[in-house]
């Protein structure tokens, strides 16, 4: 397994396709929610199984925290690590950039996994694109 930072531009689209497949695909999220002005000042990272696109994320900067955001993995490759592999490799390029905690709003059917990654919640519940999230943060 491997996790990087999309550089070209064939990457790039790579990390569209990813996201379109889970986002708008499975979630029904309309693309003019998941496409968004921050899409060009993030940094977006993929994985890679057994030289298979597997899962994307997206990550930016708040103050002094680095936002975890549109982390995903493709149905066939969940429950495999995907998920904790990309969320690694975004914490240790935060704590690079000298940023002290990730942040991130999970879904809330996602909260124990990021709980098991050390996250805590710190928030309600609210909705975003009509799907329930909460907001959660690790110090690094």
């Amino acid at each position: 397994m491997n996790v990087q930072i999309a550089n070209t531009e064939e990457e790039m689209q790579t990390v569209r396709q990813i996201r379109s497949s889970v986002f708008i695909g499975e979630q029904n999220v309309p693309p003019e929610e998941e496409w968004d002005e921050h899409e060009t000042d993030s940094i977006h990272l993929l994985a890679r199984v057994d030289g298979k696109w597997a899962g994307a994320g997206r990550l930016r900067f708040s103050g002094t925290a680095g936002k975890a955001e549109r982390i995903c993995v493709l149905k066939e490759f969940r429950g495999t690590g995907v998920g904790k592999e990309i969320m690694q490799k975004l914490e240790t390029y935060v704590a690079s950039q000298g940023a002290g905690s990730v942040i991130l709003h999970a879904q809330t059917h996602a909260k124990d996994f990021y709980e098991h990654l050390g996250y805590a919640v710190t928030s309600d519940e609210f909705l975003d694109a009509d799907i329930p999230h909460v907001a959660m943060e690790k110090q690094l």
